[in-house]
């Protein structure tokens, strides 16, 4: 599927290293990609999606894979980007149009300064986070529902994914993450995350080669002592001491066994009673033919 000729390619990929490994790297993410896709039925034929990109790396692997797929006829969905500029100080608001008009992408670009908010409502010393989030998730799907979207897609990936299990696990007191397919509270839109399989690493390195123009987050990105960055740190350790880790606990997390954890309301713990025996001198089956 990606061995076609350089001119048959979107412009997203134009200027892509001619490399091996590079090769092999985007196959892998748009495998991954798609093998999300398929895993959690997160396709239906034309439906019209909101591609959030805030300029990060995830973001534009995000909107990279997903036009590839739709490039090559096999996600049957319009994709719509859109970024929240939040009025962050020094945030290049002319970097993304520019980038999405030379690519081609039908995009939005949507200033709401929930940046004062954030500032003014967080006491000094707090991480932002929280506010910041649910502020920016309840714009994007007012976006969402202005343009006739059925999904807000977002570009979280594995690392993401296993970060979140262990800050619920370590100070939420829960098993829970984000899951790649989640419908809202209002009930009326999909949240999508098709990136649940890709390594962070993967990301990065391929918004690296693709030289992509990364805008960092000056809000959150700022701050020292994070719990995120703690888990991160950990599972970087781990990863380093017995590579191939994260994959591991991310395999996990995909074969679940409610019968093994300890949650009644997932497994009828109470109604689990042993299988008598059967006194063979008493039974009325037939034996079986020799």
């Amino acid at each position: 599927m990606l061995d076609d000729a350089d001119d048959d390619i979107h412009p997203l990929f134009a200027g892509a290293p001619k490399t091996t490994e590079f090769r092999k790297l985007r196959k892998r993410i748009i495998r991954e990609t798609r093998e999300a896709l398929d895993r959690y039925g997160m396709v239906n034929r034309g439906d019209r999606w909101l591609v959030c990109l805030s300029g990060g790396k995830d973001s534009y692997t995000l909107l990279a894979a997903l036009t590839e797929l739709q490039w090559r006829g096999v996600l049957p969905v319009d994709i719509l980007a859109c970024n929240l500029d939040q009025g962050q100080p020094n945030f290049p608001a002319t970097v993304l149009p520019a980038f999405l008009e030379k690519m081609g992408v039908p995009h939005r670009i949507e200033y709401r300064d929930t940046y004062s908010i954030v500032k003014d409502k967080v006491p000094a010393g707090r991480t932002y986070c929280a506010l910041c989030s649910r502020l920016r998730r309840g714009n994007l799907y007012r976006i969402a529902r202005e343009e006739g979207c059925s999904a807000v897609v977002l570009g979280h990936h594995r690392d993401d994914i296993l970060e979140t299990f262990f800050l619920n696990l370590f100070h939420g007191g829960k098993i829970a993450t984000m899951p790649p397919k989640l419908r809202n509270d209002e009930g009326d839109l999909m949240v999508l995350r098709p990136l649940a399989h890709v390594a962070e690493a993967d990301c990065e390195r391929f918004a690296r080669d693709m030289g992509y123009p990364i805008i960092p987050c000056d809000l959150c990105g700022s701050q020292d002592g994070l719990q995120r960055q703690a888990i991160k740190s950990l599972l970087d350790g781990w990863e380093a001491k017995a590579p191939g880790r994260r994959g591991k606990m991310f395999s996990a997390l995909m074969q679940v066994r409610p019968s093994h954890l300890l949650d009644p309301t997932l497994f009828d713990f109470a109604g689990l009673m042993p299988v008598p025996p059967v006194d063979p001198d008493n039974s009325t089956e037939i034996p079986a033919l020799r």
